[in-house]
């Protein structure tokens, strides 16, 4: 898989896991840990395409 596909790929991750993290916010009965561990999943996909993008 070329690295531009490949950045492609966790860009639409990173749009996924954003929507789902807005949704949780947004219900009253989202768990925190649930939040968190959403956040942390985005800011990982994210940090790869930084990565990805320098090279």
């Amino acid at each position: 898989m070329a690295v531009s596909s490949h950045v492609e790929v966790l860009r639409k991750k990173h749009e996924v896991l954003s929507s789902k993290v807005e949704m949780a916010q947004r219900s009253p009965a989202t768990d925190a840990l649930h939040l968190k561990s959403l956040k942390k999943q985005k800011l990982h996909l994210k940090q790869q395409i930084v990565r990805l993008d320098r090279a």
